[in-house]
């Protein structure tokens, strides 16, 4: 337990009536909760950090008084960075197997900056080790002038060296706080092995400036970032999540998240109450209603983690980002799931000495170690701030479809043979590790400086399966659900965004469940894979959301198909007590009215044909 409450009051008093509370019961005010009027953030100074037992007498106190509806204790959760390694001494100041791009166009002369030729994953060369062209593309969009301009993300991590040469002109000190110091400086806490680097290396990736002979370039580099620092105290709790994820959704356009729930390969843990709503309030009405964009990276779990248990990166509400290796494998540290949308980079092979991802570090000196999923979710941010100052109109549904449609298979495969690429139902090619393939930021701001909002989304329950379900080693337990998707009423859904399988169910070993759902269309996603750590035979999974973007662009209406077997050389039991299956999506074609032009934006050309029949034509 920390030494924070969520204090809920009687009625609208606003901040005053909640200083006025705090006052008289010795608690310290902190801030509104989400910005309301009833619910605030207090902190009892005189209780520890962290405790193992609850602060009773503290809560009856705040609970007796007359102002006070509600008062809850904040439990304290881990939440660990994506991708940290022991950091070496930074380098000093002055120191279907296509072609790669379609789009080739580039930058008329390059950057001056020092570390430009080793920013393998903004333009691969072969350097490093890399495969020419595998890389974001993003000369394509510089080339067209869009560099990020009015464009605002938000790190949220341990801190933003600000003062850093190659971020000060960039830092958005309007949108910044500290949420573990309750300050307007969200500068990184000391500590001699920079373990407090993370948030720092994340900023420069997205927006670290041009031209000015200091370290490398960013992929977005005359946007702009702001510091949100929340990671670095004793344990997390939701109201720091939840008024992070908030933090002035008018002034920040995207939120960046290298981070998530420990990735030891047994845990499974998501946003709590204040969180998800925060996220809701943020798609529903942030960037002024077109919605907050955020991007989380998927996990550096390796093959025996599975981030469908991590319910930050498996929220549809999410864009989550998983990484390749400059010459299209997997990391030997990513995870895999069918939530994942798309990929970029995280570093090459460790025999080469420049295939870390080069960016800035603490105290004005730059880095090429930096690695992991964490540096693959800044990539991706940075890449959708140059698509939305290519189009300020895009909602946050826009940025999705824009990122299915315009990634790339490129040279990306899976070196271990288990995950190839699957055209789905509409056309689209995917892969279990990858998503949709790689970040191209030349196609992606081609497409979206004339895209048209895609139509309003439906959310249509599909059907709910209860009952006690029992499913053994050696035999798989097979559930269908019949659905016509909504058909005839107000939320009918057409053509599928996200699909999502709430389920509940125990096993004598969680870790050796796996779980199979097939749309009518016959497109099958692993939504549940082995975890080999996981020993849980208590808890199960509770209405746990398995959520896949496999079937997007698809019509829903028909069977769908749940399998759950046991991937063990053990005997081993399970019931599965209940599947929801909800899905999420379009009444109106999603790419009827959007442009076409011969010879790009290929996936685009595709689903259209698919949706509308043999007399497609081109526009």
């Amino acid at each position: 337990m920390t030494n924070t409450w969520h204090v809920h009051l009687n009625e609208d008093g606003g901040s005053e009536q909640a200083k006025l509370v705090a006052k008289r019961t010795g608690f310290t005010y902190i801030s509104p909760v989400l910005g309301s009027k009833k619910e605030f953030y207090f902190v009892h100074k005189a209780v520890p950090h962290n405790r193992m037992k609850r602060s009773v007498p503290h809560t009856r106190k705040l609970r007796a008084d007359p102002l006070v509806r509600l008062a809850v204790q904040q439990a304290g959760f881990r939440r660990t960075k994506r991708g940290y390694k022991p950091i070496q001494r930074g380098v000093p100041l002055n120191g279907n197997f296509d072609d790669g791009h379609i789009n080739n166009r580039h930058d008329k002369s390059a950057p001056n900056d020092p570390l430009y030729g080793k920013e393998w994953y903004l333009k691969n060369v072969g350097q490093a080790g890399g495969i020419k062209k595998l890389d974001l593309n993003v000369e394509a969009a510089w080339a067209l002038n869009i560099t990020g301009k009015g464009v605002t993300t938000a790190i949220m991590d341990d801190g933003v060296d600000y003062m850093h040469p190659d971020i000060w002109d960039n830092y958005n000190a309007e949108a910044s706080y500290d949420f573990s110091s309750n300050d307007p400086y969200p500068y990184p806490r000391y500590t001699d092995d920079w373990f407090n680097s993370h948030g720092t290396r994340c900023a420069g990736e997205v927006a670290a400036k041009r031209d000015n002979e200091i370290c490398g370039v960013g992929v977005a580099y005359d946007s702009k970032i702001a510091g949100l620092r929340m990671l670095d105290q004793p344990y997390m709790t939701d109201l720091i999540e939840a008024n992070s994820m908030a933090h002035e959704p008018n002034l920040i356009d995207i939120y960046s998240a290298s981070w998530g729930p420990t990735d030891d390969g047994k845990t499974v843990d998501g946003p709590r109450n204040a969180t998800m709503r925060a996220v809701v309030n943020g798609v529903n009405e942030g960037r002024h209603g077109k919605g907050s964009i955020y991007v989380w990276a998927s996990g550096d779990g390796g093959p025996d983690d599975d981030c469908n248990c991590d319910g930050y990166a498996a929220s549809m509400w999410t864009i989550s980002i998983n990484s390749a290796t400059n010459d299209g494998q997997t990391a030997s540290y990513d995870e895999s799931c069918s939530s994942t949308l798309a990929s970029t980079f995280s570093n090459g092979k460790s025999w080469f000495m420049d295939a870390g991802v080069a960016t800035v570090d603490l105290y004005g000196e730059c880095t090429l170690k930096h690695s992991g999923t964490s540096a693959a979710a800044p990539e991706a941010a940075g890449v959708f701030a140059l698509a939305l100052e290519a189009n300020k109109g895009l909602t946050w549904r826009d940025v999705q479809h824009l990122t299915v449609l315009t990634s790339k298979r490129n040279h990306l495969y899976d070196n271990s043979g288990k995950h190839n690429w699957t055209i789905n139902g509409a056309g689209l090619e995917f892969n279990h590790l990858f998503g949709y393939g790689v970040l191209d930021a030349g196609d992606m701001v081609d497409l979206a400086l004339n895209w048209r909002n895609v139509p309003d989304r439906y959310h249509c329950t599909a059907g709910t399966v209860k009952g006690k379900y029992d499913f053994h080693q050696g035999e798989a337990l097979l559930l269908t659900i019949t659905t016509d998707a909504c058909k005839g009423h107000e939320n009918q859904v057409n053509y599928l965004e996200h699909v999502q399988s709430f389920i509940t169910l125990r096993a004598s070993r969680r870790g050796d469940v796996t779980i199979f759902l097939t749309s009518p269309m016959n497109t099958t996603s692993m939504i549940l894979s082995k975890r080999p750590r996981d020993e849980d035979a208590k808890e199960g999974f509770v209405k746990w959301p398995f959520m896949t973007t496999h079937t997007w662009a698809e019509n829903p209406r028909g069977t769908w198909r749940l399998a759950v077997i046991f991937d063990s050389e053990k005997p081993q039991t399970g019931t599965l007590f209940e599947w929801t299956l909800l899905l999420h999506g379009t009444k109106k074609a999603p790419y009827a009215h959007q442009k076409v032009i011969f010879g790009k934006h290929s996936k685009l050309a595709v689903v259209k044909r698919e949706h509308q029949g043999p007399n497609f034509k081109f526009e």
